[in-house]
């Protein structure tokens, strides 16, 4: 049977930062956290994954697409080196050898695109600064398509930034500063999804950075 981790779209999936278990991937020096996945190897997937100095990964195909933001290091294949901070939509049919030889950390989504979402996105988020009043928020479109949009939500001390309720769940990986969401105190590296109709409140104690998304649920 294959493997399932909160795997039911219709509740509340929750990982605390503190939560984190990283099990090792089929290449040496690669590991991941698993926060959903539906499939073993090749899987409907969300994972933070680290890669240690000198990693390297088999070259490998992405038939229904692959999505991921560099949180930490370099991370690099034939197509390109992207430091921190960089945000990558690989299409569906693309195909790459990655690596890294100073060690990353990514925020990884596999086999989650929408079938004619074929666009690919290379976006360095460093470019959109960090400065920010109390009590503010702003958001950063990285990616829509369909009912599938990506934001990069920015938020000073005491910001609270509301989203309403969407046909599809929507996640939220809280990026730097503290937050809390629904009740659930998020530091860096906690995630959140909801289910669809669930309208969400997410309010920063510390100012701080975090990945939203509204997800199209795909097994």
């Amino acid at each position: 049977m294959a493997l399932r981790v909160r795997a039911d779209f219709e509740t509340v999936a929750w990982v605390a930062a503190a939560d984190h278990r990283w099990v090792a991937s089929p290449e040496p020096g690669v590991e991941r956290v698993m926060l959903d996945r539906i499939g073993d190897e090749v899987a409907v997937a969300t994972s933070i994954v680290r890669y240690r100095p000198q990693s390297r990964f088999a070259a490998h195909r992405h038939d229904r697409g692959e999505e991921f933001l560099v949180l930490d290091g370099v991370f690099a294949d034939e197509h390109g080196a992207y430091p921190a901070g960089t945000y990558v939509r690989n299409p569906p049919g693309t195909q790459h050898t990655p690596r890294s030889d100073p060690g990353c950390v990514l925020f990884v989504k596999l086999r989650q695109f929408l079938p004619d979402d074929l666009e690919p996105v290379v976006t360095d988020t460093n470019r959109f600064g960090r400065e920010i009043a109390d009590g503010s928020t702003r958001s950063h479109v990285l990616h829509r398509f369909g009912d599938e949009e990506v934001l990069l939500v920015d938020g000073g001390a005491g910001a609270v930034r509301e989203f309403p309720a969407a046909s599809v769940p929507r996640e939220i990986l809280l990026l730097s500063g503290e937050a809390d969401a629904d009740g659930r105190r998020m530091t860096p590296l906690s995630w959140l999804r909801v289910p669809g109709g669930s309208a969400i409140s997410l309010r920063f104690f510390r100012p701080g950075r975090a990945f939203v998304k509204t997800r199209p649920v795909i097994e």
